[in-house]
């Protein structure tokens, strides 16, 4: 599970992970459209207390008091914007007069710009987010370049200058080979019994690679001001649980044992070996997917994510597996109840350790050191790496270049270090005054939504409200820095920078066990292009990256800033309403705060959008899943609303510009089809279908604007036009 977000940034990490990690995400499921990346398998948590979508982070001291982007590092930073690619912005010129606004609107709006802008060969999608990502990796690169030049660097700037340094170093790297994990792999090659496989499990969790079992920290449900200590299924290497069971994904997984075969012979196993041992891993993978839950599942039920109970009973559950002898291996204080997500999972695995022939046990166990260390390793394990997850599963046509790979890994591993630089260049004062304006603009107009709601009693609405004033926006990167005293890098190995991270990273994580959630800390990183929503505390959470165009450029017009960011900045509110983040009241805790009649009420309106988004069919004739995507259409409605009304509030006795021929009302709702530009791979829009619960982008576009009247009157639509959701199959919400 993961925290909100509105669309293609990061929530859940797309970055190679060196070894498999649990996910751990934040408040209530919902996902962005970047992949996940299927590197390694992960065990699923829920972090809700930092919005952290890195899984295995640990703190040894607490976050300095940084409050400002200069105090990110002694150097001067600079950018030379002339080597940045440029913005993907709304402009009359890219409207498709051969087609009607009120019949296919994301053609009239996106058509003539998805032809003439196909998919990078490194890219599985393109688009507005993807355009904003490639300039963001820019700007990144510059200031990795600058940090591992300084000589004299420290702190945040070393730690980057090292990543990259080492990361770039192709020819350390290749000469290397398989040579950085061969203590690792003896020491699997040594098991020979089940409790050599706990012990085993026990030590790799405590660097955190979380194989299988493992545990983090993320607010307790029902007391959202403390964390506790939490585990989730994972194991597994294909993106969800129906890649596993569905013949429709039969040929992937035929793919996937000659990926296994192929990255065991790469790690030394002769290949006939390779070729049976890839087999057993499928094998065992598959056993585990039987008793996990799908995203879809998780998606449309939060109370997944939370099972609360003793020490000693999850012990009875897994007998051949101690979690007292765990918290202890952890060096975590064992505490009074910590949550077992999927216990079925659990007994699964326990039943396993004794079932399943130690041989298979190390057969699966190597491939997955290899595997998620394989970005990291040589050539031939990256391109091997590339070839499955990359092309295979997504449709990529070629490998990233090696600089953005090294810029994925900084990321995933030191993200918010990177962050430190990029809001000294990247984020001028003038974007978060305005934001916060805008911010503002868009909370009264929903407040006056919520007020003049009909179908929803006073009761049921004072709760609304009181949710709605605790609501706490945070813009562009955090008011105090996250300490990295403790980790060190170095110039000598990239994996062994990596591996250190994760270490470090994950002793962060658990040292918040038991502790009082830090509302400070931020989920995502200022470079990140995308905004979240988390319930469990209650915040909106807009980085950087997110704000420039097609989103937001505070020299624009009003209708183009909030037909972008404004319809964000609703979204994320909205989220705070949809049908998962509906199950918290005001104060971040999961209740029950609705009446009988509003919560059935409620239901009833949020059925008909997902018969709306049911109806909706790709090129070649697949639905989609409108309960899997509820959460985000339900932002997607109310956001663009509730966008609408500020935009109408703010330009209130002005007169229409006419702009390019075009009225304001037209050029709002065509900036925020703008927004949702997205080529796909067939293969990733496959994927996406599945795994996703965001609606492919083209639907965002056109769903929320056809169920409101501003939009028909905009475009001088007429009923029975496509655009045009009157009478009962109008949806309205919030």
């Amino acid at each position: 599970m993961t925290f909100d977000t509105f669309g293609a940034g990061m929530r859940r990490r797309t970055v190679p992970r060196s070894r498999p990690r649990r996910v751990s995400v934040v408040a209530v499921p919902s996902t962005t459209e970047t992949p996940v990346s299927n590197t390694a398998p992960r065990l699923l948590l829920l972090s809700a207390a930092v919005a952290l979508a890195v899984s295995a982070c640990a703190r040894d001291a607490a976050p300095a008091a940084d409050t400002a982007p200069a105090a990110a590092a002694t150097k001067a930073y600079t950018l030379d914007e002339s080597k940045l690619p440029p913005f993907n912005q709304f402009r009359a010129g890219d409207l498709d007069a051969t087609r009607n606004a009120c019949t296919d609107f994301a053609g009239y709006a996106n058509a003539k710009f998805l032809a003439a802008n196909p998919i990078p060969g490194d890219r599985v999608s393109w688009g507005a987010f993807e355009m904003l990502g490639e300039r963001s990796s820019a700007v990144q690169q510059q200031l990795a370049e600058q940090a591992a030049a300084d000589a004299n660097a420290a702190g945040v700037g070393k730690l980057v200058g090292d990543f990259w340094a080492t990361g770039m170093d192709e020819a350390k790297v290749n000469a290397q080979g398989i040579e950085p994990l061969q203590d690792e792999l003896a020491a699997i090659d040594a098991l020979a019994d089940s409790a050599g496989i706990v012990a085993w499990l026990q030590q790799t969790a405590a660097k955190g690679q979380g194989f299988l079992i493992g545990i983090g920290a993320m607010p307790d449900f029902k007391d959202s001001t403390m964390n506790i200590a939490a585990t989730g299924q994972g194991g597994l290497g294909l993106p969800d649980t129906t890649y596993y069971t569905d013949d429709r994904h039969a040929a992937i997984r035929d793919e996937y044992v000659k990926h296994v075969a192929r990255v065991l012979e790469l790690s030394g196993v002769a290949a006939d070996a390779a070729a049976a041992q890839a087999r057993d891993v499928m094998a065992f993978e598959t056993r585990l997917a039987k008793v996990s839950k799908s995203r879809a599942e998780f998606s449309r039920n939060v109370e997944l994510y939370y099972n609360p109970m003793s020490v000693a009973d999850a012990d009875a559950l897994t007998p051949a597996f101690s979690w007292t002898k765990f918290f202890e291996s952890q060096g975590i204080a064992q505490p009074k109840t910590f949550s077992v997500s999927v216990p079925d999972y659990f007994k699964e695995v326990d039943k396993m350790l004794s079932d399943v022939p130690v041989e298979q046990w190390k057969s699966y166990l190597r491939f997955h050191v290899v595997d998620g260390a394989s970005p990291y390793l040589s050539d031939a394990f990256a391109q091997q790496n590339y070839a499955f997850y990359g092309k295979v599963l997504s449709g990529q046509q070629e490998i990233k270049p090696r600089w953005k790979r090294v810029l994925d890994s900084i990321n995933g591993n030191v993200g918010e270090a990177m962050g430190q630089l990029y809001v000294q260049v990247a984020f001028p004062p003038e974007s978060k005054a305005k934001m916060e304006t805008l911010i503002g603009n868009l909370s009264d107009a929903l407040k006056i939504r919520i007020e003049h709601l009909e179908w929803m009693s006073p009761e049921t609405k004072a709760k609304a409200l009181e949710k709605w004033a605790t609501f706490e926006p945070r813009v562009g990167y955090p008011d105090k820095w996250r300490d990295w005293s403790g980790l060190s890098s170095g110039r000598d190995s990239y994996l062994d920078n990596v591996q250190a991270a994760n270490a470090f990273n994950y002793k962060w994580d658990i040292s918040k066990i038991g502790q009082p959630v830090d509302k400070s800390e931020w989920g995502m990183t200022p470079q990140t292009v995308n905004a979240s929503y988390n319930p469990l505390a209650n915040q909106l959470t807009f980085p950087a990256a997110i704000l420039q165009p097609p989103f937001f450029d505070p020299n624009a017009t009003d209708e183009l800033n909030y037909g972008g960011i404004g319809a964000v900045i609703g979204h994320e509110m909205t989220h705070g309403y949809d049908d998962q983040g509906a199950k918290f009241g005001p104060g971040g805790n999961m209740e029950d705060w609705w009446t009988k009649a509003d919560a059935d009420g409620f239901a009833a309106r949020t059925g008909k959008l997902v018969a709306q988004f049911d109806d909706y069919k790709t090129a070649d004739g697949r639905n989609l899943n409108g309960s899997h995507t509820l959460g985000e259409n339900i932002a997607d409605l109310g956001g663009l609303a509730t966008a609408y009304d500020a935009m109408k509030k703010a330009t209130e006795g002005t007169p229409d510009p006419m702009t390019d021929g075009l009225t304001r009302d037209q050029r709002f709702f065509l900036n925020w089809a703008t927004v949702w530009r997205r080529n796909f791979t067939p293969e990733e829009l496959s994927k996406r279908l599945v795994t996703d619960e965001h609606a492919l982008a083209e639907f965002r576009a056109i769903g929320a604007p056809s169920n409101l009247p501003a939009f028909a009157a905009a475009f001088d639509c007429k009923p029975g036009d496509a655009m045009v959701r009157d009478g009962e199959r109008q949806v309205v919400i919030w």
